[in-house]
């Protein structure tokens, strides 16, 4: 399609989308992006973020946590550790998964491993729930 970027974006368990857009925004490991159509190709690594794309005049959100993303002139692919779609997110449960990753967080003496595992879980319940507050935006 003419001026149209095809977004597929795989995670281990599915495939999430497949579909014809306008224009992809997603969270590098070395910064933010954007595409449009005839991008430069390249090959990045995703780090925990929001990616959003537009298509005809509305804009969509996934919440996505690692991964990779090549970028062609005409098409994205992402494969992602995980991805969840706004409408999908449970944010009962992400608020849950906050609360724990904050009691753990809070503990002196929580080994390291645990520290750093909570600080991630942290970081995607935060997402999740940013991504999931755009609905009908």
């Amino acid at each position: 399609m003419e001026n149209k970027i095809l977004l597929e974006i795989v995670t281990p368990e599915r495939a999430l989308i497949k579909e014809w857009v306008d224009e992809v925004t997603a969270p590098g490991t070395e910064g933010e992006f954007g595409v449009l159509p005839g991008h430069t190709p390249f090959l990045t690594t995703l780090k925990i973020g929001e990616i959003s794309y537009k298509k005809d005049n509305a804009t969509k959100y996934i919440a996505v946590s690692w991964g990779y993303a090549e970028v062609g002139p005409s098409q994205v692919t992402i494969l992602a550790e995980a991805a969840e779609i706004a409408e999908e997110i449970d944010t009962k449960r992400a608020e849950e998964a906050r609360a724990r990753a904050l009691a753990i967080l809070a503990k002196k003496d929580a080994e390291e491993s645990q520290f750093k595992l909570a600080e991630a879980t942290l970081e995607k319940t935060m997402v999740r729930m940013q991504v999931a507050g755009r609905i009908g935006k």
